[in-house]
């Protein structure tokens, strides 16, 4: 049964009397219509009173200017692309702030990962300095600002600043076959991770990760262009049960100019997912196993030698974070969910546990950094509840705990270098987002800097149906839940469902924060009659490890269970019509919309499936070796969760959608789950998009997209 309801959030909804509203359109969400106001990426300065903005302004240049925290005024222009006779597509401080790096140019790899043109600019002498000819990737400052290394043609190299030196560290790279200093595929989608090198304290050395992909297989996708012959793009990809990169750590030394490899003493294959160098100068590496649940931190001294700190174990996986912060005394603060709840513990130089900082039955969400003046730790949680997120604060001592935050919903921050303050991006499903400077010490409100009224005033124009939010028991738990209805919604009447969700480990879908795109678009539906619900299922984030993790060696199953029985309950409801529930979803999302319709085929009569993967065995290792271990070792766990083995199941309508491109959840799945549909004799509809990766955006596509998938529940749901 449904548990009253949390929060029926009241919205921009016109009355009856006013103004005569229009629904919205594909066109109108993704041409920009409701986009909302925000702040361009800022970056705090050293003295903590300023910030630094790049600005695009009104003549089409690019400039670095400096702000005021107080008063939000400009204090001045540290550098204009049209000064430099550059474009400025990003920028880097040195850490004394004398120095600037800029990118000129950026040419997307992957999802993280770039080519991009480099340039030193002296922020005294206005002189500007070529980092390198050629496209480089992953460039960074040394410490001392005397140096620039970055990796060209899978080598490392540096730029010495006062010379104009460069010096090659590395000489074995080859392309698709090893790799120094940036990541592989696999690390960058999986762990988050591009730069492979990191810079020691006193700028003498430089430690870095090597990838042998020698014996990786190899994926291949045609990208058709527009010329007479497509091209195969070729990349190492190992998917789940094959056989990775071998992974190496190396230091080495810029004065005596050699390497080393550091011998980790492992007898098993591993990753090393987190390089960070404490201020002593040892370097804090991050070793996890191939299951992923057991994660060595070790020490590293600068001569090389190796051992380990302490190990953190879990029956699923260790998650690896970029939560680790050190003290000057060499203890350091680490997120950890050993007690079931992500939650801050410090520790000792030497890896011995001190204390655990929070608790509770709630998740630290982000952590934002210690400040060693105060003495004070600043973290954002789920303290006001799974749905939303507060901002707060705690001393190293675990005590006097305070809220920063002051209203429900979803609250993230932005803090100066020096903790004075921090800038405050708030949202609910009822507000767009409102940024505020507010006082690090007490959360004090200083000043409004963008609001989005003006969308909030332009909304009135529209039908545009609110969330609201409640809980459905289903198999025992309660789940988060949210349901759009339309504005004229009439309890005596029967509406169809579209349920939309994500359902992957650790995510959330059902969130009290401001719409996004598909929010516009499930508005638009449901006021075309539909009504719009969102369960987030077993395995999703947020509700305590053990609820997250019991998913484990069963990706699909448990998530599918709770999605076909909610759909039942929801289907018991009067106002809903049981034989028109549909389902869709994107990526995993699509994984388990396929899922849904197949074995839940006597409740879903409807389903669209965007880029979905259809069998575990075609995904990478990292991921779904976290969750799955390897098919090798558990193959019903990849085949019985897997909707290509249960096509002969379907009966109701269903929509397959993928880009050619996709690098991440490649075409071969729909292709595959294609061919097995027709051999199954089962009729369906299918679209792919040429040339569109996991996104398949780019030009009218959205547009396209959206309309495709409108048009199909409006015919069949």
């Amino acid at each position: 049964m449904i548990k009253n309801c949390l929060l029926t959030l009241a919205f921009i909804i016109a009355s009856t009397s006013a103004i005569a509203q229009q629904n919205i359109t594909v066109e109108d969400i993704y041409t920009g219509a409701f986009s909302t106001e925000g702040l361009q990426s800022l970056n705090s300065l050293n003295n903590g009173e300023e910030y630094l903005v790049l600005n695009r302004n009104a003549d089409r240049s690019q400039s670095v200017d400096k702000y005021s925290y107080l008063t939000g005024e400009k204090v001045a222009t540290l550098v204009s692309s049209n000064d430099i006779k550059l474009p400025i597509r990003n920028y880097e401080l040195s850490d004394d702030e004398q120095l600037m790096m800029i990118t000129s140019q950026r040419i997307p790899i992957f999802r993280r990962s770039a080519n991009s043109m480099v340039h030193v600019y002296n922020l005294n002498t206005k002189e500007l300095t070529t980092v390198s000819d050629q496209l480089v990737r992953s460039a960074s400052f040394s410490p001392d600002g005397k140096k620039v290394a970055y990796v060209l043609e899978n080598n490392i190299y540096y730029k010495n600043l006062e010379t104009g030196a460069t010096v090659q560290v590395t000489t074995d790279g080859v392309i698709n076959k090893l790799i120094n200093g940036v990541t592989d595929w696999v690390y960058e989608e999986e762990f988050s991770l591009v730069q492979a090198y990191q810079w020691s304290p006193n700028s003498k050395q430089i430690a870095f990760i090597s990838f042998d992909e020698t014996d990786v297989p190899e994926f291949s996708m045609d990208v058709y262009g527009s010329e007479l012959y497509q091209k195969p793009y070729v990349f190492k990809y190992p998917k789940a049960g094959e056989k990775n990169s071998v992974v190496g750590l190396n230091l080495y030394d810029l004065e005596s100019n050699t390497r080393k490899n550091v011998n980790l003493n492992r007898n098993e294959e591993f990753y090393i997912a987190r390089l960070n160098y404490s201020p002593n100068g040892k370097l804090a590496v991050q070793v996890l196993n191939r299951y992923q649940n057991v994660l060595d931190f070790y020490y590293v001294n600068p001569d090389g030698e190796a051992a380990i700190a302490f190990t953190e174990k879990d029956d699923a996986y260790v998650d690896v974070t970029d939560d680790l912060t050190f003290l000057e005394d060499g203890s350091f603060l680490w997120t950890s969910e050993k007690d079931n709840w992500r939650h801050i513990y410090l520790y000792d130089a030497n890896g011995e546990e001190k204390r655990q900082i929070t608790s509770g039955a709630w998740d630290v969400t982000s952590y934002y950094g210690y400040d060693a003046i105060s003495k004070r730790i600043y973290y954002q949680s789920t303290e006001d509840g799974s749905i939303n997120r507060g901002i707060y604060s705690i001393s190293l001592k675990a005590k006097d705990k305070k809220k920063l935050s002051n209203q429900l919903g979803s609250n993230s921050a932005d803090f100066s270098k020096n903790f004075t303050y921090y800038i405050n991006t708030y949202s609910s499903a009822s507000t767009p987002p409102v940024y505020t400077l507010n006082r690090a010490k007490d959360g004090k409100q200083v000043r409004e800097i963008v609001n989005n009224n003006e969308l909030l005033s332009k909304l009135k124009n529209y039908k545009l149906s609110p969330k609201e939010f409640s809980t459905l028991n289903v198999n025992g738990n309660d789940l988060n839940m949210y349901m759009i209805k339309p504005l004229d919604f009439d309890a005596t009447k029967e509406y169809p469902v579209l349920m939309f969700q994500y359902s992957g480990p650790g995510s959330q879908s059902v969130s009290n924060s401001w719409y996004g795109s598909n929010d516009y678009w499930h508005s638009m539906l449901a006021n075309d009659g539909y009504i719009v619900v969102c369960v987030d299922p077993r395995g999703t984030g947020y509700k305590g490890a053990d609820f997250k993790k019991v998913t484990q060696r069963e990706l699909g199953k448990y998530e599918v269970e709770d999605q076909i029985q909610a759909a039942r309950q929801l289907g018991e409801m009067d106002y809903i019509d049981a034989g028109r529930i549909g389902i869709w979803g994107w990526s995993y999302g699509g994984f388990m919309s396929s899922n849904c319709i197949l074995k839940g085929n006597d409740v879903f009569s409807t389903a669209i499936a965007v880029a979905p993967v259809t069998n575990w065995r075609f995904y990478d290792t990292i991921y779904t070796e976290r969750y799955m271990v390897t098919p090798q070792e558990n193959p019903t766990g990849y085949d019985e969760n897997s909707p290509i083995n249960y096509v002969d199941q379907l009966k109701g309508n269903y929509l397959l959608v993928h880009g050619s491109a996709d690098d991440n959840v490649h075409v071969q799945n729909t292709m595959l789950m294609i061919e097995a549909l027709v051999q199954a004799n089962k009729q369906f509809d299918w679209a792919i998009y040429p040339d569109k990766n996991h996104g398949i955006y780019g030009g009218n596509t959205r547009i396209h997209l959206y309309n495709k998938m409108t048009n199909f529940i409006k015919k069949n749901l």
